[in-house]
């Protein structure tokens, strides 16, 4: 199948932004990485004092796990698709939190400037259809030492990773899409992290893009070589 692109993914996302918030709230697992991601920022002081952007915030899962790390810094959480926006407003945020709807090549249009102290993106680069350009964009947002922090499916590059990744699609992801009506969405994720940079890759890809002191970091249990944090810095 051919992956689904900006305009036509966001739609995807809007159509299918319940059943994605359900699905994610009945994986436990899934916030504990987050939340996992999030603390290898090593934002000090609680966050006090800093200003952090949640780039591709989908319903605010990404949010929680950032605002859990750092509970007393400003948050802007941006997302493309409105429908996954409009479920992130249902639930509760401080003060500090708030919500922009906008690509990731229209942020200035849509007031969001920098400097930021930091950037978090989970599940976004695999989704947009320039990697490179996005690294610009987040590069020239933050603060020189500013810190990134990217929450992905990259595969390890064994062929068990890609091996149990497709397993855990075809009896689980798949079918929910399927049960929910959005197939397509749902065959787009799964081909996206097959269609990916390895995590070494993907590291190497940030390297490129000149940032420093990159680590790519697995998470634990069954997700080992298939979901990593990838840190750095901005020179």
């Amino acid at each position: 199948m051919t992956l689904l692109h900006d305009a036509e993914l966001a739609a995807a996302f809007d159509h299918a932004a319940l059943s994605y918030d359900r699905l994610v709230a009945a994986n436990p697992g899934y916030h504990a990485h987050l939340r996992r991601s999030a603390r290898r920022l090593r934002l000090p002081r609680g966050g006090a004092g800093l200003r952090l952007l949640d780039l591709g915030c989908g319903t605010g899962a990404s949010t929680a796990a950032l605002l859990a790390a750092a509970p007393h810094a400003e948050i802007v959480a941006v997302d493309a698709s409105a429908g996954m926006l409009a479920r992130a407003a249902t639930k509760r945020w401080p003060a500090g939190v708030s919500f922009v709807h906008a690509p990731v090549e229209r942020l200035a249009d849509a007031g969001v400037s920098g400097p930021f102290d930091a950037v978090f993106a989970a599940y976004l680069f695999r989704n947009v259809t320039d990697p490179d350009g996005t690294l610009a964009v987040v590069r020239s947002l933050l603060r020189p030492g500013g810190r990134l922090g990217v929450h992905e499916y990259a595969l390890g590059g064994r062929a068990v990773d890609r091996a149990v990744w497709t397993a855990v699609c075809r009896g689980v992801v798949l079918p929910a899409g399927r049960l929910a009506g959005d197939a397509d969405l749902y065959r787009h994720l799964w081909r996206s992290v097959v269609e990916f940079d390895t995590a070494s890759g993907f590291g190497d890809r940030l390297r490129r893009a000149a940032f420093a002191e990159v680590r790519v970091l697995p998470m634990p249990g069954w997700q080992t070589g298939i979901v990593h944090t990838f840190v750095g810095r901005s020179r």
